[in-house]
C-alpha cells in the first residue's frame, strides 16, 4: 500500500491518524530518537564519549545509571502504551536498553540488545531480573557473594539477545501497521525479513534513514509532536 506520501505534514499525521484506525496490530519499532526527546542518554551515546577502557568499570555503569534517572518516559512512550492498552499495539520492537518502554507501562517490549532489565552477578552468575534493582543511589551487589551486578551489554559481550529477537520476528510477522519511530534500523537484519509483506509502514523521524524507501509515508517531524498532534485529534473527535 502506497500512500499520499506528498503535501504537509500535517496532512500525513491525518494519514498516521487513519491507518491507526484500520490497523488490528501494530507493531512500533524505536530508537535512541523516542528517549532523546526527552532529553535522555542512550548507553551507545554514552559510550562514545569515555575512553574505551573504561567501558566495564563501575564509574561507566555509575554514569550511565545516574544519566537514566535523570529523565523519564517521553510522550512517545506513553503513547505507546496507550495504544497496546486500547488493544491496537501488539508489540514494541527496540535497541534501547534504558527500559523506558516498560517504566512507562508497555508490557510487550522485545529489548534486541538487551538492557538493564537483564543482569547478573559478575562474580557468582546469579542473574538478577527487572530494571528496579538500579533504582538506588550506589550500583548494586549479589547478595550471596557481593559481587557486582551487570547489564546484559557488560556481561554478555554479544550484540543481540536472542528472546528479544525471537519476540520480534513473531509480532513482525503479524503486524499489519509497522510504525518507526527514531531509529536508523540497527540490527533490523535480525527480524526485518519476518515481516507481513502486506504491512503498512509508516516511518516518524525529522531525518532521512535507510527506512525511507520501505516507507509508505515518511513523517519528517520529531516524534512528541506527532503524538501529541494525534492526541489532540482525538479530543477534538470525542
Amino acid at each position: 500500500m502506497r500512500l499520499s506520501i506528498g503535501g504537509r505534514n500535517e496532512d500525513k499525521i491525518q494519514q498516521l491518524a487513519d491507518c491507526i484506525d484500520r490497523s488490528q496490530a501494530i507493531v512500533a519499532i524505536t530508537g535512541a530518537g523516542i528517549s532523546i526527546a526527552g532529553g535522555g542518554v542512550t548507553y551507545s551515546q554514552l559510550s562514545h564519549i569515555v575512553h574505551p577502557g573504561d567501558l566495564q568499570s563501575e564509574s561507566f555503569l555509575q554514569a550511565y545509571v545516574n544519566a537514566m534517572h535523570h529523565y523519564k518516559p517521553t510522550l512517545s512512550h506513553y503513547a505507546l502504551r496507550d495504544l497496546e492498552a486500547a488493544g491496537k499495539l501488539i508489540g514494541i520492537i527496540t535497541t534501547n536498553e534504558d527500559c523506558m518502554h516498560t517504566i512507562a507501562g508497555s508490557k510487550n517490549v522485545a529489548e534486541i540488545q538487551g538492557g538493564f532489565q537483564i543482569n547478573r552477578c559478575s562474580k557468582c552468575g546469579r542473574h538478577y531480573d527487572g530494571y528496579e534493582i538500579w533504582n538506588q543511589s550506589s550500583l548494586p551487589k549479589c547478595e550471596f557473594c557481593g559481587g557486582s551486578i551487570l547489564p546484559w551489554e557488560l556481561y554478555s559481550h554479544i550484540s543481540l539477545w536472542d528472546d528479544g529477537v525471537q519476540k520480534a520476528r513473531k509480532w513482525i510477522a503479524k503486524a499489519d501497521l509497522l510504525l518507526i519511530i527514531g531509529t536508523n534500523g540497527y540490527y533490523g537484519s535480525a527480524y526485518w525479513n519476518y515481516r507481513r509483506k502486506d504491512a503498512v509502514i509508516v516511518q516518524i523521524n525529522p531525518g532521512h534513514t535507510g527506512f525511507d524507501s520501505a516507507a509508505d509515508l515518511n513523517i519528517r517531524e520529531p516524534c512528541d509532536y506527532v503524538f501529541q498532534k494525534l492526541k489532540e485529534r482525538r479530543s477534538r473527535n470525542g
